[in-house]
């Protein structure tokens, strides 16, 4: 029975990058267990310790060798195994010294396609301690690091200068060298509280004996626990609750190695800036957890962590209330100069930022956006005026100081600007939701002039960037169309607006004045739009028949989509479906041998069963026709299920290919007719068993 034991790896290093941190961690972990799994190292479970310092991976009941096993070889046919005279051939010979043996020691290996020499040999597993290393310098090597560095006289390279590195495997060291560096079982301790070395006997024991012996908390998930925990705490004694996001918590806790919160204050003057200026300025530029009233109104309060468990914090909160003055002051100040310029003043600067080469300024971008704007909206009957207004200042807050200093505030400022500037409220509220839904499974914009200025800037930005050349390949996808696509899509999915998303796009191309193929481009982009519904598609539990079902019939409104999907996931649960899926198909491909039908008609046909199915057919159609104006698709394919009977009942007994010409395409046209009704809502012949 092969042995376990702990394994425990750690590298000790310079202040690593916070923002990466974890990013690292997990990549480091990942590498190690793919080592493991490749090289068939059996492990029970596996974990990550990162801290500014430190990454480590801990991996629990680690075999201490690979198990043994049998390896199969195959070699050259029978037939190319010996030469005319029954000797051994060049080919049989080789492959008896590629296998270490002679070509007496081989074998034959009898299959049903034939015959062939074979070695079997028995392997025996290699060591842990032998394969370790290589493993984890393989992780390390692969690790996401943009830009590595040297340092000293070494040659090796990192994100950051290393000092030591940490190899167990249960009591004993394995010696090894990673990154130069001798592996032993010293680690360091708080720079500060514990500026020592710490010796670790056993793996398992890693984060207890960093915590007691060396004041880390290795553990970053406690650690943002723990810096949550006192956030809210600090924020409940001074009356209200920290405002945490999740990734400056992440940051905080990648800062810090045993956190210590620390309460601070503001003057209250600067409570007269927009509540997200403030926020902006103590989360980016300083890494404070801001502090709101239970009304969520802003005090004047922000809760910082300090790496040291100081004993005079008073010094530690004056001398981040001194440093957040000055950056409050400065957003104060841009709050001011902006405001001595009106929004519209603004427009005609955006003739001085350039969009894209082909497409032009930012300003002949707004013009376009502005005149999409104003085609969305009519077929929307929303307010025209509303939606041009919108769009002409929807870039313009690019222009004031303060977004120019925090560009994460573009839109919400527009808003703010336009409020005091005493815009109408549904064109300041656009200015900030053009830019909904801002990631994956967060709001779309809630205003009608919000929702048409989203899916006109980004339909701009779509056709504009692939009628330019630059559609996304791979990863790479720098004007973020995907995001653009599927927002568009979801802002007209969510908010039920009915819009035939195909001539959008069609009218968006004629907007452009540079030379491309609008045809070809067109194409393009609306597969890319589709592609991406599709994504949507299944991530809302729909199977990728049912979404080519519907895709078949190729409709032009996302909305309407989405309806006929529904109705294919739900006719799919009836006890017909399976039938008339398989008949469906059955048509499709008999139409397709055909030559195209004529009508059908009562006193063309002669066989019972097919006159049933078309007077069946008939009475569907004059049931399904209200309810396809009414866009209901379910009931429209339930009703069509009630045909199952009669349609198999014409397949059991109707020969559809007779030899009277004339009947036969009165047959086909019958069939024509009943799969014409079915593709109203979708193509079911696409449906999988």
């Amino acid at each position: 029975m092969i042995e376990q034991q702990h394994l425990l790896f750690e590298l000790g290093s310079e202040e690593l990058p916070p923002k990466t941190l974890l990013k690292l961690s997990n990549a480091l972990l990942d590498g190690i267990v793919q080592g493991l799994n490749a090289a068939e190292l059996g492990f029970t479970a596996s974990k990550a310790y990162a801290t500014p310092r430190r990454l480590a991976v801990f991996i629990e009941n680690l075999a201490s060798s690979q198990p043994d096993k049998t390896v199969e070889k195959r070699g050259p046919a029978i037939q190319a195994a010996f030469a005319p005279d029954g000797s051994p051939s060049k080919a049989a010979l080789g492959f008896a010294t590629s296998c270490g043996t002679t070509f007496e020691q081989l074998e034959r290996l009898k299959t049903d396609k034939g015959e062939w020499l074979s070695y079997t040999q028995a392997v025996k597993g290699q060591n842990t301690e032998e394969l370790i290393a290589d493993i984890i310098r393989t992780s390390i090597a692969n690790l996401p690091i943009a830009k590595r560095m040297r340092w000293g006289s070494f040659t090796t390279e990192f994100v950051r200068p290393v000092h030591w590195a940490v190899l167990l495997y249960g009591d004993n060291v394995i010696e090894t060298e990673i990154l130069g560096l001798h592996t032993g079982r010293e680690t360091q301790g708080h720079r500060f509280h514990a500026p020592h070395s710490v010796s670790i006997d056993k793996p398992e024991n890693y984060a207890d004996i960093l915590y007691t012996q060396g004041k880390v908390i290795a553990d970053i998930e406690q650690r943002k626990t723990i810096i949550r925990d006192a956030a809210q705490h600090a924020a409940v004694a001074v009356g209200g609750y920290a405002h945490i996001e999740d990734d400056l918590l992440e940051e905080i806790a990648a800062l810090n190695e045993f956190p210590v919160p620390i309460t601070g204050g503001f003057d209250t003057r600067f409570l007269a800036l927009p509540a997200e200026v403030l926020i902006t300025t103590m989360q980016t530029n300083q890494k404070y957890f801001p502090v709101k009233h239970t009304n969520g109104d802003l005090l004047a309060h922000f809760i910082t962590f300090s790496n040291i468990e100081s004993s005079r914090p008073e010094s530690i909160q004056q001398g981040n209330e001194r440093v957040v003055t000055p950056r409050l002051s400065d957003a104060e100040f841009f709050w001011k100069q902006d405001r001595k310029h009106t929004l519209a003043d603004r427009v005609a600067s955006l003739s001085t930022i350039v969009f894209q080469e082909k497409l032009g300024t930012v300003a002949e971008k707004s013009q376009r956006v502005m005149k999409l704007a104003e085609f969305i909206a009519e077929r929307l009957n929303a307010d025209v005026a509303l939606a041009k207004r919108a769009a002409l200042l929807a870039k313009t807050d690019l222009m004031t100081s303060m977004v120019g200093e925090f560009g994460n505030l573009q839109g919400i400022m527009g808003r703010y600007y336009a409020l005091v500037e005493n815009e109408p409220a549904e064109v300041a509220w656009a200015l900030e939701e053009q830019y909904f839904p801002k990631q994956s499974g967060s709001p779309t914009a809630s205003s009608s002039t919000g929702q048409i200025l989203a899916i006109a800037e980004k339909i701009d930005t779509l056709t504009g960037i692939f009628s330019a050349g630059l559609i996304p390949t791979g990863d790479k996808d720098p004007y973020a169309l995907r995001r653009a696509a599927l927002g568009s899509l979801r802002t007209i999915i969510e908010n039920n607006l009915t819009l035939n998303i195909r001539e959008v796009i069609s009218f968006s191309l004629m907007l452009f004045t540079h030379s491309f193929d609008v045809s070809n481009t067109q194409t393009a982009v609306i597969d890319f739009v589709f592609d991406r519904l599709k994504g949507y598609c299944l991530d809302k539990g729909y199977s990728a028949d049912e979404f080519d079902a519907v895709m078949t019939v190729k409709p032009a409104d996302p909305l309407d989509f989405m309806q006929r999907l529904a109705a294919v996931k739900a006719f799919r649960q009836l006890p017909e479906a399976e039938s008339l899926a398989a008949a469906n198909k059955r048509i499709r491909n008999i139409l397709k041998k055909s030559e195209s039908p004529a009508a059908a008609t009562v006193g063309a046909l002669v066989e019972t069963a097919e006159l049933q199915l078309l007077n069946s057919a008939n009475q569907a159609a004059v049931a399904i026709a209200p309810l396809l104006a009414q866009h209901d698709y379910t009931a429209t394919l339930t009703r069509l299920a009630a045909l199952r009977h009669d349609v198999d009942a014409f397949f059991d007994s109707v020969m559809v290919m007779c030899d009277d010409l004339p009947l036969r395409a009165n047959r086909l046209a019958l069939l024509n007719m009943l799969s014409e009704q079915f593709l109203t809502c979708a193509d079911i012949s696409k449906l999988q068993s």
